[in-house]
């Protein structure tokens, strides 16, 4: 019984410590609260943005594999080299 009305007691107290503190929060200099406004806007990402940034060819990109476990490595690396200087293409 005692437990039960002191974890309601504790529960309120909790409850009412938290909105007091969102009030606090609320409370802010109105042009501290224009230039984070203006911050969150110009740092804004959306879907569409990224996706662009995907559609964009990327000329550093290299597509290199790894040597499989039944190929030599030193053979498949010097191969790639070669590729990648052009020597084999010819």
């Amino acid at each position: 019984m005692l437990l039960i009305v002191g974890g309601s007691f504790g529960l309120r107290e909790f409850a009412q410590v938290r909105y007091d503190v969102q009030k606090v929060k609320r409370k802010m200099d109105p042009a501290l609260e224009a230039q984070l406004k203006k911050k969150k806007n110009k740092d804004k990402i959306t879907l569409e943005s990224e996706y662009q940034k995907l559609q964009e060819p990327n000329s550093d990109w290299i597509n290199v594999r790894g040597p499989r476990p039944w190929e030599d490595s030193k053979a498949v690396q010097d191969q790639q080299r070669k590729i990648e200087n052009g020597s084999s293409i010819k």
